[in-house]
């Protein structure tokens, strides 16, 4: 006869030292050191039990760094070994050696918030260098298209080397990536090719190859200065956005460096807050917010604006 876990599960309780344990462990997650700091028993004690409700069920682990970090195992769909514990936690409880455990273990949290505020107050003035050393500038920036219904299909127009699409790609349903020109494209294909959400596709900003209303959203990051006649482009935006959807437009705020627009070929010398207004008004967005942006240090080229066109 196979014999229920229901009484290993009592066995693994029959010891008082496995039941504090599990009562730290119930709300917080903690490492065999705070363990022993905690109940104040030696960490080879800690240890041992620790592994006897492991094997039992009773808690789990998971690996942080050159430690393992330890809560109290998850029973979904096991009512019997939720009515046992809560039995158990309601005599441990009125023990006054479990109420001075609690409190223990929230000297140890206690630590470890005055370590980290202790990091903070001793790196504040250096911290956004250490930050970018460590992960690299503006790492922030990768997490804001977590913003964006996954549901929802991005036009990326403009996309040239696919470097945006590739950043939103994996938050919504799909992105379809237009360039007009091929060598970006090619580049962009290679760069894309494990996104099988992102459909790329030649086309002109004035002339789109998108179907009416088929994107929810649409970015123009760094494009809307090479296009001729910048009112259809948008009229162009617009068609291309379902009911409700909205534009982002990144770029050059007016500038004096000619020589830039002759290097890249630009057809305005950036664009100021009026002209993307009137552009957008004259293509259908009843809605312009335009926000100039900070220059980042060590760029070297105009300062740049958002704008959101709805």
């Amino acid at each position: 006869m196979k014999q229920s876990p229901l009484f290993g599960r009592l066995a693994a309780l029959s010891d008082p030292i496995r039941a504090r344990l599990l009562a730290a462990l119930e709300r917080h997650e903690l490492s065999v050191g705070e363990l022993h700091r905690a109940l104040q028993l030696p960490q080879s004690t800690v240890s041992r039990h620790l592994r006897a409700l492991g094997d039992a069920g009773w808690v789990e682990s998971r690996e942080d760094g050159t430690s393992n970090r330890y809560r109290i195992a998850q029973w979904s769909g096991d009512a019997s070994a939720r009515r046992l514990w809560s039995a158990v936690r309601d005599e441990l409880h009125g023990m006054a050696t479990v109420r001075r455990d609690a409190e223990r273990v929230r000297g140890v949290l206690d630590e470890r918030h005055t370590a980290s505020q202790k990091f903070f107050a001793t790196t504040a003035g250096r911290w956004d260098r250490l930050r970018a050393e460590l992960f690299g500038d503006r790492v922030e920036l990768l997490a804001l298209p977590g913003l964006l219904d996954p549901s929802w299909t991005v036009a990326d127009l403009g996309c040239g080397t696919g470097q945006l699409a590739s950043a939103i790609a994996p938050f919504v349903a799909g992105v379809i990536a237009v360039d007009e020109s091929a060598a970006m494209l090619r580049v962009a294909r290679s760069r894309l090719a494990s996104r099988t959400n992102v459909d790329l596709r030649q086309g002109s900003l004035e002339d789109l190859p998108i179907e009416d209303g088929e994107a929810n959203a649409a970015l123009l990051s760094l494009v809307l200065q090479y296009v001729a006649d910048p009112t259809r482009a948008l009229a162009g935006v617009r068609r291309a956005l379902a009911p409700g959807g909205r534009a982002v437009v990144l770029d050059m705020r007016g500038h004096d460096r000619a020589d830039l627009r002759e290097q890249m070929g630009h057809a305005w010398q950036g664009i100021d807050e009026p002209q993307l207004r009137e552009w957008s008004a004259g293509a259908g967005f009843r809605d312009c917010r335009y926000v100039p942006l900070p220059t980042l240090p060590g760029a070297k080229g105009p300062a740049l604006f958002a704008a959101a066109l709805s």
